[in-house]
């Protein structure tokens, strides 16, 4: 018996298969990609056919690989990028390439419906106590897809009057593989209409009515831990699946991450580093953090929410580093070495090679500090126009200071947001570290000695999100009575103890780290400024 899940990425799609059998464990797996359209007005957008031709090369090749035979599948379940905007007519087909998570063009939208009279972090008074009422949270990100659906509105009012649903990526998916049009509570959550109250969960008529949302437009609710439907006989087949094989409501990735990580009991927290970044602590009642945007978020267990505090850019930042310092893009080389494919290549991938050289570096880089906001920041500070930076350049600075500096200022930004959860909820002092970015020691022990935590690292960190939805499979197919015993069931696999050599110098480089957006944000907004 196994669990095909599919994890939807911002940049990529890979398709897990997993044995049920006495245990949830990872048999193998199959990575596609895809692209990602940014926009010289803030959008970012998806051509939703890439993330289908994704699934059916993943999964045509992971079953050729394994020569599993399709009718052992018990169920398929989605982990997937969330906050994105996909607008389908009565047969499900979308109206429009899909606006992603990153999607900030909608500042004017937002500004006109909330920012007038007395407001709090912008939003009008009067907005905010309704939302925070029903949702203990509030709308206060140019880039949650309620501006995005306001802004198609505006803009592309042909194509919103064909609107007969709005779903999120793995929502659509869902739907072209069912015909079900559903949304689980934490997409749902997610768009700031559903009200979260316990015995009132469900959309939010006032609330809708204030944003002006056709409650027409949302599809019905349905858990993550719940079947959908089955697959379609034409999408059987183009999958290489059985038809009727059961499809779960699933979960997005802030979701299904911490449980795949073991952190799934009260007070349990988690690092994630992927092509963004978070900090999730399980908590069991909703609270709010206007002033660091940080929310309890309605996840896949019931009772209990996820603290959950993010960076728009982690990884992202490092990919940049190799694409523009790693690698020499007007073609003038010292030296040119592979250092993958040689025949006596010592590293796995460039990444590996990479970490390796930054940690010939001492702590500090020297004095250089790097500020990851790549593409606008989310938290403990909300503004689409801050950028990164490198700060206190000399003379004598090399590279691979330059490099080094990149992954400690990723770091230090989650010790921010680690810190900020510390003020309404108490983070655990051993962090479970999950995504591309903990399969480097150099980063895990980095991360150990910046934030002063010990740090947990798992064997399937970088497929995390894909094991989180394994387990939910796991959990219908009765495997698992609770996703609690995800904590027995996720292994342990390198643990790092923070040093106390490397202390003082990094408190130094954070405190300063903090000061760089204070300092900057009028020349961020006058130099950024459209």
């Amino acid at each position: 018996m196994y669990a095909l899940s599919y994890d939807i990425g911002t940049t990529g799609l890979k398709c897990c298969l997993f044995s049920l059998e006495g245990e949830v464990r990872m048999v193998a797996g199959h990575y596609a990609t895809y692209g990602l359209h940014i926009l010289g007005n803030g959008g970012a957008e998806q051509e939703v056919d890439d993330w289908w031709h994704a699934m059916e090369e993943c999964t045509h090749q992971l079953l050729e690989k394994t020569g599993i035979a399709p009718k052992e599948i018990a169920g398929i379940a989605f982990c997937s990028q969330m906050q994105g905007l996909v607008l389908v007519d009565e047969q499900g087909k979308a109206l429009r390439r899909a606006m992603s998570y990153m999607d900030q063009r909608a500042e004017a939208e937002m500004k006109e419906t909330e920012d007038f009279g007395l407001s709090v972090a912008g939003v009008n008074i009067r907005m905010l106590l309704k939302s925070l009422h029903r949702t203990h949270a509030a709308s206060t990100s140019v880039k949650d897809p309620l501006w995005k659906y306001k802004w198609v509105q505006k803009h592309e009012p042909k194509i919103f009057a064909k609107i007969y649903k709005w779903l999120d990526v793995k929502e659509y998916l869902i739907a072209r593989m069912t015909g079900e049009f559903i949304m689980t509570p934490d997409s749902a959550y997610a768009t700031f209409l559903y009200d979260s109250r316990p015995g009132k969960e469900g959309w939010s008529k006032e609330l809708c009515r204030m944003y002006g949302v056709d409650m027409a437009h949302l599809p019905r609710i349905i858990g993550c831990d719940e079947v959908v439907g089955g697959l379609l006989p034409e999408v059987a087949e183009q999958l290489g699946l059985v038809a009727g094989t059961p499809v779960y409501g699933s979960g997005g990735d802030a979701t299904l991450i911490g449980i795949g990580a073991g952190s799934t009991r009260l007070g349990d927290t988690h690092v994630y580093w992927g092509t963004s970044g978070w900090i999730g602590t399980v908590i069991d009642r909703q609270k709010v953090d206007l002033g660091s945007m940080i929310a309890g978020i309605v996840g896949a267990q019931e009772g209990k929410y996820n603290y959950f505090a993010e960076m728009e850019t982690a990884g992202k930042c490092f990919e940049w580093v190799k694409d523009h310092l790693v690698l020499d893009e007007i073609n003038i080389y010292l030296q040119k070495k592979d250092v993958e494919h040689c025949v006596e290549a010592e590293y796995i991938s460039l990444y590996d090679y990479m970490s390796r050289v930054v940690n010939e570096v001492e702590p500090g880089c020297g004095g250089v500090i790097f500020t990851p906001w790549l593409h606008g920041n989310r938290c403990p500070f909300e503004d689409p126009k801050a950028a990164g930076m490198f700060f206190n350049i000399k003379l004598d600075t090399k590279k691979r200071e330059l490099i080094r500096a990149v992954l400690e200022g990723i770091c230090f930004h989650l010790r921010w947001m680690l810190e900020c959860e510390d003020h309404k909820t108490h983070t655990s002092n051993v962090i479970r570290f999950v995504g591309g970015g903990s399969l480097s020691a150099v980063t895990s022990q980095m991360l150990a000695d910046i934030t002063g935590r010990r740090v947990e690292t798992i064997a399937q960190a970088k497929d995390v999100g894909a094991l989180g939805a394994a387990l939910l499979v796991a959990k219908g197919c009765g495997v698992l009575q609770d996703l609690e015993e995800a904590k027995e069931m996720v292994q342990v696999d390198h643990v790092y103890e923070p040093r106390e050599e490397n202390r003082w110098i990094y408190n130094r480089n954070y405190e300063i780290f903090k000061r760089l957006y204070r300092t900057n944000r009028k020349n961020y907004r006058l130099i950024n400024q459209e």
